[in-house]
């Protein structure tokens, strides 16, 4: 069977554009070695017919029946999902081209059309199994309709859980400083560890951000279509500042069919990876980008600069205009006012005892002629009450969702953890069956939120429960944002806010 994978993997690397006709041979010698192999053994007629037609999304059965392969023959000393995607990846890096050539054929694209460029960059990504395609397409997936538009509701299933060994070995590695972190350029082509991905498979396309050397690929994990990071050659911390507003613009202008935007910088209301500079983008429209401006309003000196209050469920400032210089000065303002604000009746402090508290999600676009700059104000202050964060999802919601509200979540698409996926159909078979959720061990979490919402429906039964449960998920997240924003959507929040705008043109 090895055989024929390996003549498999080398017709899907012909079919996808990874290898030329004249790397075939190549290929396979280096695949014979990898696998122990002296030679390639003749097949008959039918067997090679077989074989060429063999399809791209085929590559998930080729590369199991590899590593089974391997791991029987003692190749693949475990066979755990963390040992067979570092062997995986290293089976795949024998179809990849150097990353010089990768950086040519983008850049070659690049001067027709930076769309061209990307269209190719993101299809290579995803032939080279650096985007794990087949687990992409097991994420659940829907959209919830809210008072504030279409919000994407995503449970989380590409990022396989660790099995018991890797997570034992993984205690007992060497801790390793290199690669530094996810986001270093040393990533590329690196085999790994047990605690740490192997990316033999990965290319990084560089780009120029503010004179300095960035790096441009794409989340292997895709959250929603062409999903890029970018991140700074230097392995520098996070910082929201005037210049990280400048390198924003840079981008979008350098690809103006995508957005980008960068987490906040301080724990909590950030991301995962605090430590390293880097944006996020990628060619989609989120609710927040759709969702209009409520009310408008002027900053003094900035009258050319468009500013408004988007109607949104977190606290969202706009400003837009064809000079991105200007629209970069406001945001500066504002950011720096922001910074040293403490509206005490609003519960709003700047720090305390010494530890800043407010921040800024920044996300920049462009929209034709114009450019458009969305601030989002995070405050990441704690309390007895809630110790994960004021404006931090709050405990009645963390059944559904506990984790940090980072970019993603605020621009109106909901990551939600594997774990739902189970408890969501656990959950609708006892609703279905009436069982009592408080004597469920697993269940029980759920029991307030199903009672609240049941009573809005005449009945549930199977003809629409996945409907209901999706559509009340959705309103769970709507509530998340509304937990994350500072000023709440009510006539005393709102005031909170225009307080704020008024205190930045007094300033």
């Amino acid at each position: 069977m090895i055989q024929k994978d390996i003549r498999r993997l080398a017709v899907y690397g012909k079919k996808t554009g990874l290898l030329t006709k004249e790397d075939e041979i190549y290929t396979i010698n280096r695949l014979l070695e990898l696998f122990e192999l002296d030679e390639l053994e003749d097949l008959d007629e039918a067997a090679l017919a077989e074989v060429e037609k063999t399809e791209v999304e085929d590559l998930e059965d080729i590369l199991k029946g590899m590593l089974d392969y391997a791991y029987e023959k003692g190749i693949l000393k475990e066979n755990g999902v963390v040992y067979r995607d570092l062997f995986d990846t290293k089976i795949m890096s024998l179809l990849m081209p150097r990353p010089g050539e990768v950086i040519k054929t983008f850049r070659e694209l690049y001067e027709k059309d930076p769309v061209e460029a990307t269209d190719y960059y993101y299809k290579f990504s995803r032939d080279s199994d650096y985007i794990r395609r087949y687990r992409i397409a097991k994420d659940m997936k829907w959209i919830a309709e809210t008072e504030y538009g279409d919000l994407d509701i995503t449970i989380n299933l590409s990022k396989p859980e660790k099995d018991p060994k890797a997570i034992a070995a993984a205690r007992t590695a060497k801790q390793s400083g290199y690669p530094k972190c996810l986001l270093c350029r040393e990533n590329e082509g690196y085999a790994g560890r047990v605690n740490h991905p192997a990316r033999q498979n990965h290319r990084i396309i560089p780009v120029t951000i503010q004179g300095d050397t960035w790096g441009f690929q794409y989340s292997p994990y895709v959250y929603y279509n062409e999903h890029c990071i970018v991140f700074n050659g230097q392995h520098v911390p996070m910082k929201i500042d005037r210049n990280a507003f400048c390198k924003l613009f840079d981008f979008v202008k350098q690809f103006p069919h995508y957005f980008v935007g960068s987490n906040a910088d301080l724990p909590i209301v950030g991301g995962s990876i605090l430590s390293h500079d880097h944006f996020q983008g990628g060619n989609y429209e989120f609710a927040m980008a759709k969702a209009p401006v409520e009310r408008s309003f002027t900053i003094k000196g900035f009258e050319d600069v468009e500013a408004g209050i988007v109607r949104w469920p977190m606290s969202v400032i706009r400003l837009k205009g064809t000079d991105t210089e200007r629209i970069i000065d406001l945001a500066d303002v504002i950011l720096h006012h922001w910074r040293g604000y403490t509206d005490e009746a609003a519960f709003i402090y700047a720090e305390t005892e010494g530890e800043p508290h407010n921040t800024i999600t920044p996300i920049a676009r462009r929209r034709g002629e114009c450019f458009e700059l969305d601030l989002v104000l995070r405050n990441n202050i704690t309390t007895e009450e809630h110790p994960l964060g004021v404006y931090h999802p709050h405990a009645k919601l963390h059944h559904i969702k506990k984790e940090n509200i980072g970019l993603i979540e605020v621009m109106g698409l909901a990551v939600l953890p594997a774990r739902l996926k189970g408890e969501m159909e656990e959950l609708k078979e006892a609703m279905l069956a009436g069982r009592n959720l408080r004597e469920d061990e697993l269940l029980k979490k759920h029991a307030d939120w199903v009672e609240e919402f049941s009573d809005k429906y005449e009945r549930i039964d199977e003809s629409n429960i996945d409907d209901i449960l999706h559509h009340e998920i959705g309103l769970v997240f709507m509530e998340v944002l509304t937990d994350s924003g500072v000023y709440k959507r009510n006539e005393e929040g709102q005031k909170a806010f225009d307080r704020f705008i008024a205190s930045v043109n007094d300033r």
